[in-house]
């Protein structure tokens, strides 16, 4: 089963392509992630096992970002600027976030 769902630009920073992600509770692996929202696939035995097929078009879900990203943030001392851009995508280019 295929998934969509969308967040914050904020959050949004912390979540890509197969990184990890906690949708209500479900720990996932990110199939795709755009600015504003991002993809998943569950396999039958999530599908069994959690509550996610029962959600409907615009349900809200509680969404925890990968710790890794927020830890690189913190210990780089970023903010929201070109160059910190610049920097997170070289990372996440190089497979570290």
């Amino acid at each position: 089963m295929r998934f969509r769902i969308s967040a914050v630009p904020g959050l949004m920073r912390y979540i890509l392509a197969k990184g990890s992600v906690c949708v209500n509770g479900v720990s996932l692996t990110v199939v795709d992630a755009d600015t504003f929202s991002f993809e998943l696939y569950l396999i039958p035995e999530t599908l069994d096992r959690t509550n996610l097929p029962f959600l409907k078009a615009g349900d809200i879900v509680n969404i925890e970002t990968d710790i890794l990203a927020r830890y690189i943030e913190k210990l780089l001392g970023m903010g929201n600027s070109e160059k910190d851009a610049s920097l997170m995508n070289t990372l996440s280019e190089n497979g570290f976030v």
